[in-house]
């Protein structure tokens, strides 16, 4: 094998009620400075590293996403590792991404950046990707 598979963590993805009550605890508490916001979620920034904790607002479950260079590699290279895809690979905002399991049973939420990172306004809303 070349390179390991997973780059580094990229945001650790946390369900709130509601972004104001999310905003009010990671932000105004706990001092966390908005990276990014859209409609249904916002990205903070943890200052001794470049990945993010995104609150949320849609049903799904808290999650840890992992930087790959490539989701749909990464989902046939876990499955033919001994995993199991569960979701995708689909289209998300900044690239692709699939949910797959390790032979353990553990969650692995991989996922790239092919459509490039995000691009914010002066105010931290999203306003498109950059380009590549």
């Amino acid at each position: 094998m070349s390179d390991p598979l997973i780059k580094k963590v990229d945001c650790l993805r946390l369900p709130v009620p509601d972004l104001d009550s999310g905003l009010a605890f990671y932000r105004d508490g706990l001092g966390h400075e908005v990276a990014w916001q859209t409609e249904t979620s916002v990205g903070l920034r943890m200052p001794a590293s470049d990945a993010e904790i995104v609150i949320y607002t849609d049903a799904t479950p808290q999650e840890t996403d992992l930087l790959v260079d490539s989701a749909d590699e990464a989902a046939e290279l876990i499955v033919s590792s001994g995993g199991r895809l569960i979701a995708g690979p689909f289209d998300i905002q900044i690239g692709r991404c699939a949910v797959l399991a390790d032979p353990f049973g553990n969650v692995l939420v991989v996922l790239d950046m092919s459509k490039g990172r995000l691009v914010t306004d002066a105010s931290g809303r999203v306003i498109g990707n950059e380009r590549r």
